[in-house]
């Protein structure tokens, strides 16, 4: 850009982070705002892919992310009967490829401690709206804060900020959820596998280790439970008791695993919303991260895709002199990658969680000889891996 910008970045979430840290070092004049009382992370440990860890690659932080999480090798999903629906293993896309499961933690951590001006972000602060001509922002009580030249918008799946304007297309919460917590790894043996359960396409309990927690050296795993999205809001002990019958019954070698939660209030709800947007801009105010493309987490694809919008718009504002101009090649370069995952949520999500036990029946017993086909598995790695960024 031709002179810096004052830039406000509204939520600290991945998207919010890394857009610190890539325009800071370009030299722009940031102030973040973030809800929260004191930033921190939230939601359930996640699996970084070849994308998301090649833009920590650039920010310098790739090593430290080794450090923290857990390499998976492999991703492997079967049902009640044992029958194998998917196996996948990441060095069949490529020698040496991986993902990387971490915790939400030790990510927010990584990225906060990288960043300089940590201790100005303006915290217990939400952003509900902006002002007509777009260059305010107005909090909740009403005050003003500005002008900014660029308004980033990485306030997540339920923005404020996306609320008040024309481009959102669709959005709605999913009919589905999950419960899940951090269990200690202690003697899991697949310790470079996230494995998953599936009992029809009604029920789904999966097992990833992901590494690290931040404030413990201890290795752990992220243990989540689909549900219908009502029996997450009114989880309670009774439903506790119901599930781990039903880990029982479903995968007795992960009940050992849960010898350490006694209670319903051990356990975390988490609902998905599935938004679409006519453009990720609008006049000097871009989305980015779940604010822009929240989806389904069934491809696991939602830290990586907010790592890629961040750098892709540093780079779109670095490679153009006018800020209208930048902000077009940001869409242009996130377009196609970003609604090829949204339409491939759509259609794989029902097979995994549904009320359509037809479905199931199909994926099971479609998906492992699908899976064996060298075409069809190319393109299931793609799209594990992160990189399908065409349909052909």
């Amino acid at each position: 850009m031709q002179g810096k910008l004052r830039i406000a970045v509204v939520g600290y979430g991945v998207a919010g982070q890394a857009s610190c840290l890539l325009l800071a070092e370009a030299g722009h004049s940031l102030t973040v705002f973030e809800q929260a009382a004191a930033p921190g992370p939230v939601g359930a440990g996640f699996l970084l892919q070849p994308t998301g860890l090649s833009v920590l690659a650039r920010l310098g932080l790739h090593g430290q992310a080794l450090a923290s999480g857990q390499r998976i090798e492999q991703l492997y999903g079967c049902n009640l009967a044992g029958r194998m629906v998917m196996d996948m293993h990441y060095r069949d896309h490529a020698p040496d490829c991986f993902g990387l499961g971490m915790t939400r933690g030790a990510l927010f951590s990584l990225l906060h401690r990288a960043y300089a001006d940590r201790d100005a972000i303006v915290t217990g602060t939400r952003i509900e709206r902006r002002s007509d001509d777009g260059r305010f922002l107005i909090d909740a009580g009403g005050q003003q804060h500005g002008p900014f030249d660029l308004v980033i918008a990485a306030d997540g799946a339920h923005s404020a900020l996306r609320h008040r304007t024309s481009v959102v297309r669709s959005e709605q919460l999913y009919p589905w959820g999950a419960m899940w917590c951090l269990l200690p790894a202690a003697d899991w043996p697949h310790s470079t596998v996230l494995h998953q359960r599936y009992a029809g396409a009604r029920e789904m309990i999966g097992l990833m280790p992901v590494g690290r927690r931040d404030d413990s050296d201890q290795r752990w795993l992220t243990f989540f439970y689909s549900l219908p999205g009502e029996q997450v809001d009114a989880f309670d002990e009774a439903a506790f008791e119901r599930l781990r019958q039903r880990v029982a019954e479903l995968w007795p070698e992960a009940l050992p695993c849960l010898s350490g939660i006694h209670s319903s209030t051990q356990l975390h709800r988490a609902r998905y919303r599935d938004v679409l947007l006519r453009s990720t801009v609008e006049g000097q105010t871009v989305f980015v991260g779940d604010a822009a493309h929240a989806m389904s987490p069934q491809l696991g694809q939602g830290v990586n895709m907010a790592l890629l919008d961040a750098q892709a718009l540093a780079d779109a504002l670095a490679s153009h002199d006018e800020l209208g101009a930048a902000l077009h090649a940001y869409r242009k370069a996130r377009r196609r990658h970003v609604a090829i995952y949204q339409r491939l949520s759509r259609w794989l999500t029902p097979l995994f969680q549904s009320n359509r036990d037809a479905l199931a029946t199909v994926r099971d017993g479609v998906f492992g000889p699908l899976g064996r086909l060298p075409l069809a598995r190319g393109q299931m790695l793609r799209i594990l891996t992160g990189t399908k960024t065409s349909w052909w």
